[in-house]
């Protein structure tokens, strides 16, 4: 005869948030109930090791799952470890142990909280099944050979019950029968898809119907030595797991004892192509015990590190009540620190080994990495060795790291300098390389649309300064060896005319220049824009243009070269002819080419019509 029991006054509520509230993933149900039974396999496997007293000891272990579409059930199965009569009552009559009515008053105190946020280890992973059944039906005998077979059941009322049942072998039976919306549970397709989603790493055999081989593939390749897995077996673990067709650039299989015990296999892809790949986004495939607990968490590793793929897996992790996340503990910082420096540590020992699939890597996700100078300070020394940049030194597929430019720094040079400009092609011509080619020092390409705001993660390296080219105050006097055909042999304009060469700019060209003056550097530029502002974030107005945000042009100092054909030219006309309207048309030009070299001319077509009207003047005959 059937004892009846109640639930907790609380249970119908709780019951109701953790079938609408708690889980996001209907499919869900069957990863939970695959790893309870995992679980009780386990620890059959453990009793075995000191107790022969055990039922069915010769006993195969396996879970199977199996559908009969006549009752409308889904019953899965375990020969593991069982339950009597008074453990039914404990595990499954009373949800949680911790006490429904304590989750009910957090979940009324925080209404705008997240469940998964509020609640720890309650255990009721077993009850999502409702999400799916309009009741459940649990046989069970315990490894015990005293013991017989008893049946717990409820439809998720205030009651449950409990009567002896006919089973005849150790183990668990839990028969869902499903609500009429869940039939497609019954399909064997849908099963074996879950089952490779969410438990294919389960070590024991998951049969689905009366098919024979497993649906799972039972060993997980991150638990292996890496000297049993084959290259061939790395790759294709890879692509099963990114649909990336290409083999990965680089791969990082790890373990790890203290402060958690986990495993981890990471992938560094070898293209960012998304768009032709599925399953890129980024986050680590989480498992605990080796059953997945989430497709892509987010906080194993920072996030200039998420084009990282790959697996961790862990004995020991701390789980929110639905075992869809993780909750956030020391433990898991120090997984995440853990992990994050053997990332940056193998890409350093990639970069070192083979620079030629480093160049790559960085190629196309330089940008993340390169963000996460402002994004994780802690980890920006390490991030600075990752760096790579085109300079005035590099040529053909070269790049050098800030290490190589420091260790080949001209004589007395104590700064590391570069220049920003939209290309390389614009760097190599920008104005501000004059004084630096004459004295041999090597200027950076910064060309990504990301370095002004890297720059705010960068101001030193290794006790150097890092300083733009176009700061006013660089002092080169006793950087380098000026060569000696750097000296220009024309003679600058005379210093009244100077004068008013340098007044007709200043009021022509008004609060657009925050100063005219004489350059002592230039060589073979006209004219240069320079900052006397040296705060890196001068520069995001470059990131604000990228994003399609308002920005202001920034106010710079024109400086002029006095030996420049051109300006003894226009110093001649005005001298000549003050009122020569072409006058203003050439300082305009002049003043405009410089923004254009500097990379920030907002409009550069707005030139055309004045360069034509200035082609026509020098075309016009007497």
């Amino acid at each position: 005869m059937a004892e009846q029991h109640a639930f907790k006054a609380e249970i119908q509520q709780l019951l109701d948030i953790l079938i609408h509230s708690l889980y996001t993933d209907r499919d869900i149900f069957l990863r939970e109930l695959v790893s309870n039974a995992s679980d009780a396999l386990s620890r059959l496997q453990f009793e075995q090791l000191t107790n022969t007293a055990i039922a069915d000891p010769e006993a195969s272990l396996y879970i199977e799952i199996k559908a009969d579409d006549a009752a409308g059930t889904l019953t899965i199965s375990d020969s593991g470890i069982g339950m009597t009569r008074d453990e039914m009552i404990q595990n499954l009559g009373v949800i949680a142990h911790s006490g429904a009515k304590a989750f009910i008053q957090a979940m009324r105190e925080r209404k705008e909280t997240n469940v998964t946020d509020v609640i720890g280890q309650f255990g009721v992973g077993f009850y999502s099944a409702f999400m799916v059944a309009d009741k459940i039906r649990v046989v069970s005998r315990s490894y015990r050979p005293e013991e017989s077979a008893f049946a717990w059941e409820s439809n998720g009322g205030d009651t449950y019950t409990v009567e002896p049942a006919e089973r005849e072998t150790r183990g668990t039976d839990i028969i869902l029968t499903l609500k009429d919306d869940a039939k497609n549970y019954l399909q064997p397709w849908k099963l074996r898809e879950i089952v490779r989603r969410h438990s294919d790493y389960v070590a024991f055999p998951i049969h689905i119907g009366d098919d024979e081989k497993p649906a799972n593939k039972q060993v997980a390749l991150w638990r292996q030595e890496s000297k049993e897995i084959t290259d061939e077996q790395y790759d294709d673990f890879y692509k099963m797991l990114t649909y990336d067709f290409q083999p990965p650039a680089h791969r990082i299989h790890m373990r790890a004892d203290v402060p958690l015990q986990f495993y981890a296999l990471l992938y560094v892809p070898n293209t960012a192509d998304r768009a032709m790949i599925m399953g890129r986004e980024p986050g680590l495939k989480l498992y605990a015990r080796k059953v997945m607990i989430e497709e892509r968490n987010t906080d194993m590793l920072p996030e200039y590190l998420g084009f990282v793929q790959g697996v961790v897996d862990s004995e020991d992790l701390p789980l929110a009540v639905s075992r869809e996340s993780v909750q956030s503990t020391r433990i898991i910082a120090n997984l995440k620190k853990t992990l994050t420096n053997k990332v940056l540590s193998e890409l350093k020992r990639l970069m070192k080994n083979k620079p030629e699939i480093y160049r790559t890597v960085f190629t196309n996700f330089g940008r993340l990495i390169k963000q996460g100078l402002v994004a994780s300070p802690d980890d920006a020394k390490d991030i600075q060795s990752l760096l790579i940049f085109r300079s005035s030194n590099t040529s053909g597929e070269d790049q050098v790291t800030l290490g190589e430019y420091a260790a080949r720094m001209a004589r007395g040079q104590k700064e590391i300098y570069y220049v920003l400009a939209d290309d390389e092609n614009g760097a190599a011509h920008s104005p501000h390389l004059d004084p630096f080619r004459q004295r041999g020092i090597e200027v950076l390409y910064l060309i990504d649309p990301v370095d002004p705001l890297m720059l705010m993660g960068l101001s030193e390296y290794e006790g150097y300064k890092v300083r733009n080219v176009d700061e006013a105050d660089i002092d080169l006097q006793d950087v380098g060896e000026k060569s000696e055909a750097a000296d220009d042999a024309r003679e600058p304009v005379a210093e009244v005319s100077f004068l008013a060469l340098r007044q007709r700019f200043a009021e022509r060209l008004g609060e657009r220049v925050s100063d005219v003056r004489e350059s002592s550097t230039l060589v073979g530029s006209p004219a240069r824009l320079v900052s006397s502002d040296t705060n890196s974030a001068r520069n995001m107005f470059r990131v604000n243009r990228l994003l399609d945000r308002d920005y202001n042009l920034p106010v710079k100092i024109l400086e002029l070269n006095p030996r420049h054909p051109l300006i003894h030219n226009l110093s001649d006309m005005i001298a000549a002819e003050g009122a020569n309207s072409l006058i203003d048309l050439i300082v305009e030009q002049v003043f405009e080419t410089a923004l254009l070299q500097e990379g920030i001319h907002p409009d550069p077509a707005s030139m055309a019509d004045r360069l034509t009207q200035i082609m026509q003047a020098a075309t016009q005959r007497g």
